[in-house]
Order: structure tokens, then C-alpha cells, then sequence
């Protein structure tokens, strides 16, 4: 045999052999392969981040819908505590307002057997006030006999609505009458002074209205009687107008801090200022007070409150020389110490105690009064 033929016997033998190895299946999964694309690894590496996403989104959702269902859970619990703890605060309240009703129901009864065993007559009635009383209480606190008798209640009741302390550490019935009429300004004498020293209440002039009120400078030489009346009007209007101001507030307001010092601030500058109503009613202000006084309303009345303030400031501190440390050493007078008490210059709210505080309500009422009636020119605002 030449090499041609052993050769080609030798193929068809590999040839047949491999065709009977090889599986005929189509099934049968291909043969991996030895090289791969940089295509075909990105594309593995993409479907394999994807998968791993679509995971951690899974679980990120199951842990948000079992976090919210907790949080719906304890908000439920949170509710039925407080309706709990609600239900039992309306209980507790409506056995104390019962409490308190057959309290006051019996303390009732027992004053007024008390009043009929003490007078078994009845008295004739001096006053509408005293006929309008029917069932009141017999504690009455009579402070003179031309002043209105009140029960020892209802002065408890009006020192509350001023929101004051309804009693004080050895207060009297007639001490809590007369501390309820210095905070109203009827604070009236004895029945042993003269008729001609009464108070604001008895003495009281119908109050002007709002255009008569409008002072003119040349009213203060000429007419000094318009003036007072004028003067005191204004006063009475300020007043007023604050304490609707402060009445208008929300109730959170009226009980936080500020507001409690407000209500304070108020009822401290109408205590204030009785004396110097009563000096308006009086006519007999102070001669170098009263014009300075005047001008401060005058101011005020024009909206001008930084010029109203300088006035008050002159008034007040003055400008008189102030002395400082030791004024008289030796038998000798020091120089210009004349000066400290020259007329028109003098310091009147260090004069006396009542002059101070009056003034100090003034300046308390100029306050109020540009945030009531606030000027046009913004720079007449005080600081």
C-alpha cells in the first residue's frame, strides 16, 4: 500500500469515531465557550446589578410597610390612651363641679338662715342696688355711708375680672372693698371729711367727646377750665381705649407671660393716675406741672409722640443742674448752686412719690397711644 491510501483509511476511521461520540440530542446544552465579548460581560454584569436592585427595592418596601403599620398601631394605642385619660379628666371635672354646686348650695343656705336669724325683720330698702340683691350674701363690707354697699362676694368677684388677688394675708372684708375702689378710682373718704374732698366717682364731670376734646395752647392761659376738662377727658379715653385693647385679646395671649404683664402695666397705670385726676377735678395742678402737662397732650393729639416724649422729658428730669456728691463743704456757698432749685427748671418727678408715678403713667399712656392711633410721619414713633 502507497501512503495516499493509508492516510485516507486513517481519516475515515477518526471520522467514524467522532460522529459515534458525538451526541445527537439537541437539547443538550452547547459548550462553553473559551473566549467571551467585552459586549456579552457588560450585558451579565448589567442583568446582575438589575437583579440585585429589583432585591434591596423589595425589601426597602416590605420594611416601609411594616414600619407604617406599627406607627398605624401605636397611633392607635396613643388614641385610646388619650380618649382614656380624656374620658377620666370630663368624669373627674363633672364630680368637682357637683362637689362645688352642693358646696355653694349649702354655704347659701347656711348664710341666709344666718341673715334671718340675725335680722328677723327686714330692714326698708335704701338703694335700688340694695333691692335688685334678693338672695345675696349677708357679708356686706360697708366702707362709709355715701359709698355703695357691695357683698364680700361680689368684691371678690369684680378684684377677679381685674385680675387681681381675690384676698390678701389678713385682709379684711373692708380692706378688700377699699383696695377693690383704689383699683377702680372710686376710692371714696371717710364720712368724717369734707364733701369737698370726694372722688373720682361722685366728683365725675360728663366726659367730652372726641372733637371737643381737641386741645388749643391758647385755652391754657385763657381758659384753664375747658383745659382740665379737656385733659381729663382725653386721660379717661386713653384708658378706656386700652383696656378694650386688652380685653379684645385671644385668651392664649391674655394668659401667657407678656400678656400677664400687660394686664399689669394697665391696672398699675390707672391706680397711678387717681391723683391726678382728682387734681383735674380739683382745678389745682401743679402751676409749672400743668402746662407741661398740656403740651403733652397737645402733642398727642397731632400724632407728634417724639415731641410729646421730649416734654415729658423735660418735665420730668428738667433741666436743672444736678448735683453730684457733697454740695455744701464749709461756710461758703459754691458757685451757680442757686441754680438746682430755679424755677421752671426743677426735676417735679422727683419731688414727691404720687408726682412720680402719675407721670410715669403719662408716659405709659403716650405708649399705648402710638400703637392705637399710630402717626403718619414714622419718625415720630418713640424708641
Amino acid at each position: 500500500m502507497d501512503f495516499a491510501s493509508i492516510l485516507g483509511s486513517e481519516i475515515k476511521k477518526r471520522k467514524s469515531a467522532a460522529t459515534a461520540t458525538t451526541p445527537t440530542d439537541s437539547s443538550a446544552a452547547p459548550p462553553p465557550k473559551k473566549y467571551l465579548k467585552r459586549a456579552e460581560i457588560e450585558a451579565a454584569r448589567e442583568a446582575e446589578y438589575r437583579a440585585e436592585q429589583a432585591r434591596i427595592e423589595r425589601e426597602r418596601a416590605d420594611k416601609a410597610e411594616k414600619r407604617r403599620q406599627a406607627e398605624i398601631e401605636e397611633e392607635r394605642q396613643r388614641e385610646a390612651v388619650l380618649d382614656k385619660k380624656r374620658k377620666l379628666a370630663e368624669e373627674s371635672r363633672r364630680k368637682r363641679e357637683e362637689a362645688e354646686a352642693a358646696k355653694l348650695a349649702a354655704a347659701t343656705l347656711k348664710n341666709k338662715k344666718a341673715q334671718d336669724s340675725a335680722n328677723p325683720t327686714p330692714a326698708p330698702a335704701s338703694s335700688e342696688s340694695e333691692k335688685q340683691e334678693g338672695d345675696a350674701t349677708p357679708t356686706t363690707t360697708p366702707l362709709d355711708d355715701d359709698a355703695p354697699i357691695l357683698t364680700d362676694d361680689e368684691v371678690i368677684e369684680r378684684l377677679r375680672t381685674l385680675d387681681q388677688p381675690a384676698k390678701l394675708f389678713g385682709e379684711t372684708p373692708t380692706q378688700r372693698l377699699r383696695r377693690l375702689r383704689r383699683l377702680d378710682g372710686t376710692d371714696t373718704p371717710t364720712s368724717n371729711s369734707n364733701s369737698t374732698s370726694t372722688s373720682t366717682s361722685t366728683t365725675k364731670l360728663p366726659l367730652l367727646s372726641e372733637a371737643e376734646m381737641k386741645l388749643d395752647p391758647k385755652d391754657v392761659t385763657e381758659n384753664p377750665s375747658k383745659v382740665y376738662r379737656q385733659l381729663d377727658s382725653w386721660f379717661h379715653l386713653v384708658l378706656r381705649e386700652w383696656d378694650i385693647a386688652l380685653t379684645s385679646r385671644p385668651q392664649s395671649v391674655k394668659t401667657s407671660y407678656q400678656g400677664i404683664s400687660a394686664t399689669s402695666s394697665y391696672t398699675q397705670a390707672h391706680q397711678y393716675m387717681i391723683p391726678l385726676f382728682r387734681h383735674l377735678h380739683k382745678q389745682d395742678l401743679h402751676p409749672d406741672i400743668f402746662p407741661k402737662v398740656c403740651e403733652i397732650v397737645h402733642q398727642a393729639q397731632l400724632r407728634n409722640y417724639v415731641n410729646a416724649n421730649h416734654v415729658y422729658l423735660e418735665l420730668s428730669i428738667g433741666n436743672a443742674a444736678w448735683p453730684i456728691g457733697v454740695t455744701m463743704v464749709g461756710i461758703h456757698e459754691r458757685s451757680a448752686r442757686e441754680k438746682l432749685h430755679e424755677k421752671g427748671m426743677a426735676a417735679h418727678i422727683m419731688s414727691d412719690e404720687v408726682t412720680r408715678k402719675y407721670l410715669q403713667s403719662i408716659k405709659r399712656c403716650l405708649r399705648f397711644c402710638q400703637t392705637r392711633w399710630p402717626p403718619e410721619d414714622q419718625l415720630q414713633i418713640m424708641g
